[in-house]
C-alpha cells in the first residue's frame, strides 16, 4: 500500500513505515503531522485518485527532527574584472517517519 502526498510544493510516494525528508514544516521533534492523499493504490489492481484529494483518507507521520541537506558551494566568476564570490547553502528539511495511511 502506497500513498502519493503533496507538501511543500513538492509531491511525495510514501509507504507505512518509511522515513521522508520534506520541505522544512512549522513542527518540533515528536509532532504528529497529517497529510491530504492525493493517490491512494492499496494494491497493484485498484488505485484511487482524488479530485484533487482522496475524501476521507490521510496519511499521519511523527516528526523526527529538523535537519539541513549537504552543502551546496555556489561560485560566481567574472572574466577580466578581478570579482569572485563564493556562497554557500544547506537546505532545511524536516524527517518524517510515516506512520499511518488511511
Amino acid at each position: 500500500m502506497y500513498a502519493i502526498i503533496q507538501t511543500g510544493g513538492k509531491q511525495y510516494k510514501v509507504s507505512n513505515g518509511e522515513i521522508v525528508f520534506v520541505e522544512k514544516l512549522n513542527a518540533q521533534e515528536g509532532d504528529e503531522v497529517s497529510f491530504d492523499v492525493l493517490m491512494l493504490s492499496k494494491d497493484d489492481s485498484s488505485v484511487v485518485v482524488g479530485a484533487p484529494v482522496v475524501d476521507g483518507v490521510k496519511v499521519t507521520g511523527k516528526v523526527l527532527g529538523n535537519v539541513k541537506g549537504e552543502k551546496i558551494v555556489v561560485y560566481k566568476y567574472k572574466a577580466k574584472k578581478n570579482s569572485a564570490t563564493k556562497k554557500g547553502h544547506r537546505q532545511p528539511y524536516t524527517k518524517i517517519e510515516i506512520t499511518a495511511i488511511g
